[in-house]
């Protein structure tokens, strides 16, 4: 078909019915066998109850609450749930009730069995709404005189068959290469997939081709050519001028095609600081341009591969939305007043021109640290940029500020940063926007981007002050409460490991106090990494509210991290953010910054063309003399049109494709990495326990391994998960989370990226002094 069950539902509503033929000419569907596939679609809803269908050819949404839509999340070792889109609990699918939907799919689900005490609820698959894989990665193999790919990813439990033209690529013992597999059809009834064979790719051709590699294991390989042309050059009047204010780039990046960032000053103020923020304005080029604005809309992310990016502007766009020192350029700026403390006190939003003094990349900020307090010296990395040096100590003093009033209110910060490996390029520095991880990165101080982190988001938290008080649309982003269990856990192993933890009768410690206990413990990078994976996913939600104003209850305290009497659960689900400033690396950035701009620029700034005085629509509080409406009813129509659940559902799916891109390519590269060490001895550090074994990071790459329990044959050892240990029975020999070991590398098998290790035999166990431990079994394991 040439359209998805969620393209069919996504032009319906619950209230308003639709003639079919109007859905076919919507969905673009022209031939009548494409007519047809719409009318048997439509009928078998119909039956399933999603659908109402009336006088024949009209159709609506029907309210059935039984049927849930969600997203199904795979394991390789068979078991499924569905991860649902209102964020309610996840629903256990058993195999035989997947009826052939595949990992990542998005399903509606029905559920077969309430849940319990600690106990998820168990679901079947209903409808598969949306298909994620169309291609993918495998291996060609004979069964029963057919050929099969096996699929890479042991995620998709299914195999696809392949014609016997596929013979020259069956897989031998040792594999040099794997396929990419068209899907042609999905499995239906007894009826298994069906694909063919697009193109070899080769497992040892270098950097070039390992990106390839994961570009299509992603499904991100094949993008459309963009449109012509740049979009529309930004109006020149009623623009602020701030060409005279010596604005700095902070920039990591060093690839040429890496996405623009905003540009920041700084200046001292009443014992806080007065903060200018100037973002590339993108949004005004592309304001009406509906050709360019579709591309956008699939693409939705730029892509950092390491040594190179796919941006996600077309790379002429991408050129003249980079800022140049000494050039002048268009903007979106907003100007904050922050206290000593931290608090966002005052902020005006306007378009601006600016021109930018200065770059600060790592070079000087590793300068900067190394600098003697009281030397009279300029080394030669900072001679470009003495002018700035007092500025830059001001936007440190800034950032400090702004992160300590972070911690007070809640937000969770883990020191979790990438190895300093060359081979990783960009994908070393810290994410500016700060949507790479579930947490607030810890500061790195040669890192420009963890000094600009901070600064984006009290920018992102003004817009979201402001526009929820004109009670504007916006995509925000959101995250729930960190579930207890997990954080019990991590509770366990700190009090396994002596660490001061005191739990209350509940057991269940908040992350920040985990935190504090993590902070002097020679184990607080294995303790954060438990922790990182007890948080919860941070999502983007789609805001569109009423006409009608907040009760005073609603209203939203006025500085942007909240009241510090507040709990902190609270304020983090209560004040989201509205992430506007990096319009060149998000989509969801470049429809708040729509917004935004569309308030400056056509937004009613006073109640008649008589009244000479204007309401300063960016500025702090501008609500409360606003007694008119900001828009006419088609303004406000098309402000809410860029706003709908299904592109943020769209956003979230391919922030996860991106996230899950990025995590394969930093461990493809650690495993790249550990190739030489295969049969040598090194120093590491046991990551995580398991009753199968224990994962042990090693090397400068910090890549992990597992030393698989059965290599073990000195003594038969007990995993008690409490500790996070292995036990031997006899020898009481033990194997503790965040204990040193000497391993060997065994095996490194970069296309699953996993790594061999056994315990090295003349390591001794000091503690109960055993003597050598002979170690030779090398056992493969699964690290998804």
């Amino acid at each position: 078909m040439k359209f998805t069950v969620a393209d069919l539902l996504d032009q319906l509503s619950s209230t308003d019915s639709v003639e079919t033929a109007v859905v076919a000419k919507i969905l673009k569907l022209t031939n009548q066998s494409d007519k047809k596939s719409l009318d048997i679609a439509i009928d078998a809803l119909s039956k399933m109850g999603v659908l109402t269908r009336r006088d024949g050819d009209v159709v609506a949404l029907s309210r059935n609450d039984e049927l849930i839509d969600a997203r199904l999340r795979c394991s390789s070792k068979g078991f499924c749930f569905a991860i649902r889109d209102d964020g309610g609990d996840d629903i256990y699918i058993r195999d035989h009730q997947l009826n052939h939907a595949w990992n990542g799919d998005r399903v509606l689900v029905r559920i077969t069995r309430e849940g319990g005490r600690r106990r998820s609820p168990e679901g079947g698959v209903q409808c598969i709404l949306e298909r994620s894989t169309t291609s993918l990665l495998g291996q060609v193999e004979r069964r029963d005189d057919q050929l099969f790919a096996v699929p890479l990813d042991d995620r998709m439990l299914t195999t696809i068959r392949l014609p016997d033209t596929a013979t020259e690529h069956l897989s031998s013992e040792e594999p040099t290469a794997v396929v990419e597999v068209l899907v042609d059809r999905y499995p239906i009834a007894q009826h298994p997939a069906m694909g063919q064979v697009v193109r070899p790719l080769p497992l040892n051709g270098g950097p070039a081709a390992d990106r390839d590699l994961l570009l299509t294991k992603a499904g991100l390989h094949q993008r459309p050519s963009p449109p012509r042309g740049s979009g529309k050059a930004p109006a020149a009047k009623g623009r602020v001028d701030f060409t005279d204010q010596p604005a700095l780039l902070l920039r990591s990046w060093t690839d040429s095609s890496a996405p623009g960032l905003p540009a920041v000053h700084v200046e001292a103020r009443d014992g806080g600081c007065r903060l200018w923020l100037h973002a590339p304005a993108v949004a005004e080029r592309i304001i009406g341009s509906n050709a360019l604005d579709l591309w956008l809309r699939e693409r939705m992310e730029a892509l950092c591969l390491g040594e190179n990016w796919q941006p996600l502007l077309q790379p002429s766009l991408n050129a003249i939305t980079n800022f140049v020192p000494g050039e002048e350029a268009e903007a979106v700026t907003v100007r904050m007043d922050i206290s000593q403390e931290g608090v966002l006190t005052d902020w005006e939003f306007s378009l601006s021109t600016v021109k930018p003094a200065a770059f600060i990349g790592v070079a000087q900020l590793k300068a900067l640290d190394e600098r003697k307090p009281k030397s009279r010296s300029i080394p030669a990395a900072l001679k470009g940029i003495k002018d700035h040096l007092g500025q830059l100590e001001t936007l440190r003093f800034c950032e400090s500020c702004l992160r300590k009033n972070e911690q007070s209110q809640g937000f969770v910060q883990l020191d979790l940063s990438p190895p300093q490996l060359e081979s990783l390029a960009d994908l070393r520095w810290a994410d500016p926007i700060s949507l790479r991880h579930r947490w607030i990165d810890a500061p790195v101080s040669s890192d420009p981007h963890s000094l600009l982190q901070p600064l984006i988001r009290a920018a992102d938290r003004a817009w979201q002050l402001h526009r929820e008080a004109l009670k504007l649309p916006g995509i925000t982003t959101q995250t729930g409460d960190p579930d207890p269990s997990p954080l019990t856990d991590v509770a366990k192993s700190a009090i396994a490991l002596e660490l001061p933890l005191e739990l209350d009768e509940e057991g269940s410690p908040s992350a920040q106090e985990l935190i504090g206990v993590f902070t002097e413990s020679p184990h607080r990078r294995v303790l954060e990494q438990q922790l990182s994976h007890a948080l919860p996913a941070l999502n983007f939600v789609a805001v569109v509210p009423t006409s009608a104003p907040l009760d005073a209850e609603q209203t939203l305290p006025e500085d942007s991290l909240g009241d510090p009497g507040r709990a902190p659960d609270e304020i983090l689900q209560k004040i989201p953010s509205t992430p506007w400033c990096c319009a060149t690396m998000s989509y969801a950035h470049l429809v708040n910054q729509q917004i935004l701009v569309s308030l400056l620029l056509d937004g009613k700034d006073r109640p008649t063309v008589r009244q000479k005085e204007r309401l300063m629509l960016g500025r702090q509080g501008c609500e409360q003399n606003l007694s008119w409406a900001l828009f006419t009813g088609s303004q406000n129509d098309k402000l809410k049109s860029l706003v709908s659940d299904r592109l943020v559902q769209r956003l979230n799916g391919r922030r996860r494709q991106v996230l899950e891109l990025e995590k394969d390519l930093l461990s493809m590269v650690q495993a790249r990495a550990a190739q030489p060490l295969v049969g040598l001895t090194t120093d590491g550090r046991i990551s995580g326990v398991q009753s199968y074994g224990f994962f042990v990071e090693v090397g400068e790459s910090r890549v992990e391994g597992l030393v698989h329990v059965s290599s073990l044959n000195d003594d038969w050892y007990e995993y008690r998960s409490r500790q996070n240990r292995l036990v031997g029975r006899k020898n009481k020999r033990v194997y503790q989370l965040g204990d040193t070991v000497q391993v060997r590398v065994i095996k490194v098998d970069v296309l699953r990226n996993q790594i061999d290790l056994e315990v090295d035999p003349v390591f001794f166990d000091k503690s109960t002094d055993q003597g050598e431990i002979p170690q030779s079994a090398s056992i493969p394991f699964d690290n998804q």
